[in-house]
């Protein structure tokens, strides 16, 4: 019996996957989870063998709820879940251990044969997904560019920045306007935003 928790946040689909996946004899809901932050709870509690997580919760993301169970030291494999395929989400998902990577348009039974795989060892990269990693232009941005837009967060301002990179506030300001503009966006987290799903941070 394959012991999972199951987090996704719009509560819907989460009890249609319980439904759907605890219709396989050899799959047992142990415990769900509505957030990111619920999620590390139930998993601390319920030590399942797999975790299926969403890709988009509040609290945290699907990513950071494997790398917050990393670092706790908690052993279990994850398949993350989403509509959308980001590259740069996709490689942060596979850097940080993740088992499995998997659109939410696949059937259940496909998406329980993962579950399957992912228990015994293996790895699963929806192909669509995988396909659209691999199909990414390279970054118009500098080097001096990216290196600004690690650091913007949404409290930072651009002394903080200046700080953190050791160079002056004005001219953090115009790297970020710089970045801004090549990559289309009207404000300095849109442009980290856009960098990371883009994989060029």
């Amino acid at each position: 019996m394959i012991k999972l928790v199951v987090a996704e946040d719009e509560q819907l689909m989460r009890d249609a996957v319980v439904s759907l996946l605890g219709m396989e004899p050899d799959l047992h809901i142990v415990g769900t989870a509505a957030d990111g932050i619920d999620a590390v709870a139930a998993v601390r509690e319920h030590r399942p063998d797999v975790a299926l997580l969403d890709l988009e919760m509040p609290g945290m993301d699907g990513v950071q709820v494997v790398e917050r169970l990393a670092a706790q030291a908690l052993t279990l494999r994850c398949v993350i879940v989403t509509r959308h395929a980001r590259p740069g989400v996709l490689r942060r998902a596979l850097a940080a251990g993740v088992a499995g990577f998997v659109s939410k348009t696949v059937p259940a039974a496909t998406l329980a044969d993962v579950i399957r795989r992912v228990h015994r060892g293996g790895r699963y990269v929806d192909p669509e997904l995988a396909l659209t990693a691999l199909d990414t232009r390279d970054s118009p941005l500098t080097d001096r560019e990216l290196d600004v837009l690690r650091h913007v967060r949404p409290t930072a301002t651009a002394t903080d920045i200046a700080q953190a990179v050791n160079l002056a506030p004005g001219t953090v300001r115009n790297y970020l306007s710089s970045a801004m503009h090549k990559l289309g966006v009207h404000n300095r987290l849109e442009a980290a935003d856009r960098a990371r799903d883009h994989g060029w941070l």
